[in-house]
């Protein structure tokens, strides 16, 4: 029984284990920054087509998702497009599916992008996290909304 349960546990773990692959050379599609200088900000996006998008923040990933159309050459019209969407937990430095992620919002931790949500897989975690690095609020996907990421620009 022991031999099935853990056999259970690692095709389970194997088959929603998630990986975002860069090199030195991958760059921000939004920021135009190389990722690899501080790959706990990381986040992706792979299209329907199977072509990822890459982005040095959890910032730069909601401001292309908000406004894809922004980055035509990408070719992404809307969120129909989108297939996967990971970030980094900042805890696990693990990729996690960023629409179950929850961001904290107004932390001392800054990006490469500047102000930026920090991502956590667990509520628990980014809780924790917000209360030692002055956090202001914690959102979940849906509550990240365009004129937040605006915000966090300095554009409103």
């Amino acid at each position: 029984m022991k031999k099935i349960f853990i056999a259970t546990f690692l095709a389970t773990s194997l088959l929603f284990s998630y990986t975002i692959d860069f090199d030195k050379d991958t760059m921000c599609a939004v920021r135009h920054i190389k990722l690899y200088k501080n790959p706990k900000w990381v986040a992706s996006i792979e299209l329907q087509n199977g072509k990822k998008v890459y982005f040095s923040s959890p910032k730069s990933m909601f401001e292309f998702y908000h406004r894809p159309g922004k980055w035509y050459e990408i070719g992404v019209k809307n969120e129909h497009d989108m297939k996967e969407i990971l970030v980094i937990d900042f805890d696990t430095l693990k990729p996690i599916n960023a629409k179950g992620a929850f961001y904290v919002y107004g932390t001392n931790a800054i990006s490469p992008a500047g102000d930026d949500l920090v991502a956590f897989d667990s509520y628990k975690t980014a809780e924790e996290f917000s209360k030692e690095h002055n956090g202001k609020r914690i959102f979940g996907f849906r509550d990240v909304s365009d004129a937040l990421i605006r915000l966090l620009n300095g554009r409103i």
